[in-house]
């Protein structure tokens, strides 16, 4: 099992499946979520019309149609001011968890994961990068369809502290 960080357009990525930090709805929004709907096209809409949105933590699994990706998994991350830190960083831990469940569970080799919550929910990135790659090394321990976890930046600042987060460990 290996776990890479990279600097990269997500929606770019071909692994079996992308992460998308969606919203409770999963309809579209902003940052990733809109970059990933965007780049599927519109059967990825239609898909998730019918799963009925999905609550923070949890995570549910598509296909990803236009995208080099085969599958996208949703998952909601927490908005960090709407809850206490310990409740926050249980979501987000649960985000990660979950949606390595989910490609556990569909026998997925390959998962590639945003900065989840980072962006207009506010998480604090160093808080949430810690929380990440606690959540993901925890998981690789008794993964056995997953061989590879990608940690996919899209901006500097979460590359470098990643990286730094990685290089201690």
């Amino acid at each position: 099992m290996e776990i890479k960080l990279i600097k990269a357009d997500i929606t770019k990525l071909k692994v079996d499946a992308i992460v998308n930090a969606a919203n409770q709805s999963l309809l579209g929004g902003g940052g990733v979520d809109g970059a990933i709907h965007r780049a599927a096209g519109p059967g990825l809409l239609k898909e998730c019309r019918e799963l009925n949105g999905c609550k923070t933590g949890q995570a549910k699994i598509t296909k990803a149609y236009l995208l080099p990706a085969r599958y996208v998994i949703h998952t909601v991350g927490p908005i960090y001011a709407y809850e206490s830190r310990e409740m926050a960083d249980k979501l987000l831990a649960d985000a990660y968890t979950n949606s390595l469940y989910l490609a556990e569970k569909n026998g997925l080799a390959s998962i590639a994961f945003p900065n989840i919550s980072t962006g207009v929910y506010g998480f604090p990135k160093q808080a949430a990068a810690t929380i990440a790659t606690r959540s993901v090394k925890d998981f690789i321990l008794r993964a056995i369809s997953v061989q590879s976890v990608w940690l996919c930046c899209f901006d500097e600042e979460n590359f470098r502290i990643y990286q730094q987060l990685l290089e201690r460990n």
